[in-house]
């Protein structure tokens, strides 16, 4: 995921203009991505809309203008995106009770071993352990905000895209034991920060708002596949490639897995055969699934 800029940033009087809508967009998108794991215990997955969000109030908060100043700002918050195959998240260990604070966060000392990212159910289920970020981390006493990172292999990446394999966050501290699972919109959301990213939320008065893109169903160190309407898929590779001719052998061999892969998926779901084309004349080259005709 793209580190932000100072071009990212507008002006304070564009951002105070747009504040009070551009909160409401934020507040949604978080909406989607909060997982409330039990009553003690939340994570909310991060990206570049979160955190710009994060810098702008700093900023507005602060009355920061200078360059220098923002720039120190975004290299703090930058440090949180995920990076390529992993999502990232603040841990939130949420205590109301004033007194009950310390107590509570002593009880859950050890915690950065014990919450996990469960993918499937049964003998087939594998596990992806969280890291925490070992800066916070004190050998007798936790901290009740903690940032976290699930790094994810390929085959988990498409686990993950697999609407019909179970994904939860779990935590299995012997103080506190707690799951959540992570519902349709909240992986759509994951998804997207997978494929790099979503379109911006805070727009700047006079720019047409982005489409936000259609989630992707397989993510691989290799490839993406998109759903681009009801009617066909769209198989692109990481790296774009330009010229069929020069595809890696290894790249064609794993279209063709993918695309088996999907079709099988999509013919269980629907009753349809679905086949492959590639558009030659496409460029960067892209292969195309969709239903026989």
């Amino acid at each position: 995921m793209k580190p932000l800029t100072l071009q990212d940033l507008p002006d304070p009087e564009r951002y105070e203009a747009r504040r009070a809508a551009l909160r409401d967009a934020v507040i949604a998108h978080k909406r989607e991505r909060r997982v409330a794991v039990g009553d003690r215990v939340s994570l909310v997955f991060e990206d570049r809309e979160t955190l710009r969000w994060q810098v702008l109030e700093m900023a507005r908060v602060e009355r920061i203008r200078d360059p220098r100043l923002l720039q120190q700002e975004l290299d703090v918050y930058n440090e949180l995106l995920p990076g390529e195959g992993e999502l990232s998240a603040t841990l939130f260990i949420e205590i109301t009770d004033l007194a009950e604070i310390r107590p509570e966060l002593d009880r859950l000392i050890g915690i950065d071993e014990h919450v996990v990212l469960r993918l499937g159910e049964g003998d087939g289920a594998e596990t992806v352990a969280a890291r925490f970020d070992e800066k916070q981390l004190e050998e007798d006493r936790i901290a009740a905000v903690q940032y976290v990172r699930f790094p994810l292999s390929a085959a988990q990446r498409e686990r993950l895209a697999d609407a019909s394999c179970p994904v939860r966050v779990c935590v299995e501290h012997p103080n506190y034991r707690a799951e959540a699972r992570l519902e349709a919109a909240t992986r759509a959301s994951l998804l997207r920060d997978l494929a790099g990213g979503g379109p911006p939320l805070l727009e700047l008065p006079g720019e047409p708002a982005a489409r936000a893109p259609d989630a992707p169903v397989a993510v691989s160190d290799t490839l993406r596949a998109w759903r681009r309407g009801p009617d066909h898929i769209d198989i692109e590779p990481r790296e774009p490639v330009h010229d069929l001719a020069e595809a890696p052998p290894a790249l064609l061999a794993e279209v063709t897995r993918l695309a088996a892969e999907l079709a099988g998926r999509l013919g269980a779901e629907g009753g349809e055969d679905w086949e492959l084309a590639v558009d030659l004349a496409e460029r960067p080259v892209r292969w195309r699934l969709s239903p026989r005709r």
